[in-house]
Formats: C-alpha cells, structure tokens, sequence
C-alpha cells in the first residue's frame, strides 16, 4: 500500500519538485527556440527575404513570453534554499555561491542585457547589430545553462573541494575552482540538457508551423519553419541518444545505484546484466514484474561485452539504496520519448526528401500534438536524475534528511505548497491565454 508521508524533509522535497518543475517548463523552451531564430535571422540577413523577417520577429515574441515566464518561476527556488534547506545551504553555499555568480555576471547579465535590442530593437538598429543581439541572447540563455548544471553536477559527483569543520558545522569548501566545474558528470549533463532544448525548441516551433499548414494560413511562413525546426529535431535527436549513452556509462560508474534503480537492476549474477523494455519494478521482493528483458544489453551498454556483471542493488547497503518504482519510470519515459523523437523525424525527413510532407495531414495533426512528448521527456530526465540521488542530496556527502531545515514546521511548508500551487496554476493559464492569442494572430503577412 502506498504511504504518503507528511514530515518537513517530504513536504520540502515535495515543494522543491513542484516549484523546479514548473520553472523548468520555460527554460529549455528559451534555449531551444533561441537557436532556431539564430538560425531564421541569419538567413533573414544573408538573403534579404521578408518572410525570414516575418518569421523571426515572429518568433521573438513567442521567445520574450517564455523569458518572462522563466524569470518568474526560478526566483522562487532561491529563497526555499534558506527556508527549507539551512543545513543543505551552509554545506554548499561555498560550491553553489561560485557557481550562481558566475551564472549571474556571465549568462544572465548577458542575456537579459541584450534582450531589449532582440525584442524592441527590430526598427532601432540595424540588422547586423539585431543578429549580433540575438546570438548574444542565445549564447547567454546556454551560459546560464553551464553554471547550473556545474552546481547541479557537483552534487551527483562532488570534486575539487574539502570539509571544513565539523557535524552540524561542516561545510564544503571549493580547492579546485575548475576541478569543480569539470566535475565526472558535468560536461555529460551539460550537453545532454542542451540537446533536450534543442529537441524541445524544434518540436514547439514545428507544433505551431503543423497547425498554420493544417488551418491554411500564413502557409509559406509555416513551412520554412517546419523545415528548419526538423533539420534541427532530426540532429539533436541523433545526437542526444548518444549523449545519453555515455552519460549512462559515467554513471555506471559515479553512481551505481542510481544506473541499477533505472534499470531496475535488483540482483547481482555472475552472468549478463538485462535491460528491460517494459516492466513494474518490484522492490519488496526484488523482481521486475511483467519484465521484458533484452538478455546482456546492460551489460553491453555499459562495458561493451555483453558478458560482464553490472552493479546491482543488492550490492548496495540498504540504508544507501534509491527508491526504484520512480526513477525506473521516469528514465524509462525519458528514453522511450527518445526513440519517439527519433522515428517521427526520421519519418519525417524522408517525406521532405520526396516531397511530400506537407501533403499528410494525419502527420502534421501528429506534430501538433507531439510537442508534449519533450516536455515530458526534460521532466523526466530531471526526476529520474534527482530521485535516483537518493537518500543523498549531495551524493555521499550529505544525506537529504540532515539538509532539511530545522526550525520550519510541518503546516508552514504545507501551506506555502498550498499558495504555491495556486499561484503556479494561475500563472500557467496566463502563459497559455497569451501564447494561445499571439499564435491566433500569428506573424506579420509576408511581402
């Protein structure tokens, strides 16, 4: 039977997740669209053709409503680090604070500085100095990427630091600045995330340009960006399985107990190690129920011999196991979103080839609706990174229940959850409300 606890350590957990979870809605969109109107706006620029114009200024409005959004939401998640996590906040505050510094003097400021030219500079300055702006935005909304993901990594795989002091006092202090910035995990992470925008940045531009196609309007608009958004889905597609593979191997190695919960890995044999397609993880009697196995591809994904023994759970002490049901889930919604990305743009740019894409309707009402498959898949990627953390918040370090403050009270963080929770759901329906108007009127007509 499930349990549902209501302790500090789970509700602030809980609450953390609902706030992260929401924020990370907007940025990987921000990412991943800002690429494609680099992309728009520079042909706009080598060609003098208004459509490509139309198109970026276009998606630039799209791009400054999920800016606002993203801002928004990620103020938050600073504050429940001194509400909810005081010890977790003095043992990291030296790591974190490098980290969200450089984030803020070296992404942010970029970023959000040029934003103004991008959005309002369209008949102010010259078209070089716009494209300049754009790349700028682009390149900041990445850089803002690498420096919380470093923060991020340095938790999964801790490096380039000492304790200092002692039990409750104990903080980690930075020894190597870029022995921490190049933690075993960070730069696998790093372009993992990135292609997980990209492909979410490619599958929003090709739901809206699907949806003008099917309702005959602003057609010539609609299919350049279909083309370019599917040139970039089918790459980063490609490109991120492979990413996810080595970062499985690194892994297998930094963290073995969170590879084998994904896996649903309970029990170690002499023999090859399964992976399975489909299954409902069993952690009571340590079996995968209703398991589909492919024999030996664990084994063969992390060593390359389909003969070698993966770690299983059985070879971790029980006090520092994951749960297993979510993050087996999760990073197995994750990678199926992956072949699913990968089949429909392959399918997708055979039609191009031939020249008949356009012309399957059935195909575009498809692409309408497949942009919520990688918004699943970031939200996934990220659960089944952070659950299969546990019970640690800082991977062998610190333990999430030492983190957890000590002076807040059960029914203060349930009702912040509560406001939160209200506040988060009126801000999504004024995201849509306005998203939904600014497609409704769509771009400018091209000339």
């Amino acid at each position: 039977m499930l349990t549902i606890r209501l302790d500090v350590e789970s509700l602030s957990r809980l609450q953390f997740a609902l706030t992260i979870m929401f924020h990370y809605l907007f940025p990987p969109l921000t990412i991943g669209l800002s690429v494609i109107m680099v992309i728009i706006e520079g042909l706009a620029l080598k060609t003098g053709d208004r459509v490509y114009e139309n198109m970026a200024r276009f998606w630039t409005k799209i791009f400054a409503l999920n800016f606002v959004m993203g801002v928004i939401t990620g103020v938050v998640m600073e504050f429940q680090f001194g509400t909810n996590w005081a010890t977790y906040s003095r043992f990291v505050g030296d790591v974190f604070g490098s980290a969200l510094a450089a984030e803020g003097i070296f992404a942010f400021f970029l970023e959000s500085g040029f934003l103004a030219v991008l959005v309002f500079g369209w008949d102010r300055v010259s078209p070089r100095f716009h494209f300049l702006a754009t790349v700028l935005v682009s390149l900041g909304g990445m850089f803002s990427a690498v420096w919380i993901v470093v923060a991020n990594s340095w938790q999964q795989t801790p490096a380039g630091f000492h304790i200092a002091g002692q039990g409750a006092q104990a903080r980690a202090e930075i020894t190597d600045f870029w022995a921490m910035v190049f933690n075993p995990s960070s730069a696998d992470r790093l372009i993992h995330t990135l292609l997980g925008s990209f492909v979410l940045g490619a599958f929003f531009v090709m739901s809206i340009s699907a949806y003008y196609i099917l309702k005959d309007r602003h057609l010539e608009f609609a299919r350049r960006s279909f083309r370019i958004a599917l040139f970039c889905a089918f790459f980063s597609s490609m490109l991120i399985i492979v990413s996810g593979h080595h970062q499985a191997q690194v892994t297998a190695q930094t963290q073995p107990a969170k590879l084998a919960a994904f896996e649903g890995h309970f029990r170690q044999t002499s023999g090859p190690a399964p992976i399975y397609i489909f299954g409902i993880p069993d952690s009571k009697n340590e079996t995968v129920r209703f398991g589909i196995p492919l024999p030996g591809l664990l084994s063969f994904l992390v060593h390359g011999s389909f003969n070698r023994p993966v770690t299983a759970l059985d070879e971790i002490p029980p006090s520092d196991r994951p749960p297993v049901a979510v993050p087996f889930f999760a990073y197995h919604l994750m990678v199926g979103c992956g072949m699913f990305f990968i089949a429909l743009s392959t399918y997708a740019m055979f039609l191009h080839w031939r020249g008949v894409l356009f012309e399957k309707r059935w195909l575009l009402w498809v692409f309408v609706f497949a942009v919520c498959a990688p918004y699943l898949a970031n939200q996934a990627g990220w659960i089944a990174a952070e659950v299969g953390r546990q019970p640690w918040v800082v991977y062998g370090l610190l333990r999430t229940s030492e983190a957890v403050s000590k002076t807040v009270g059960v029914w203060e963080v349930a009702f912040s959850i509560a406001l939160f929770s209200l506040v988060y759901v009126l801000l999504f329906g004024i995201w849509v409300y306005v998203l939904d108007n600014k497609i409704k009127h769509g771009p400018q007509e091209e000339v």
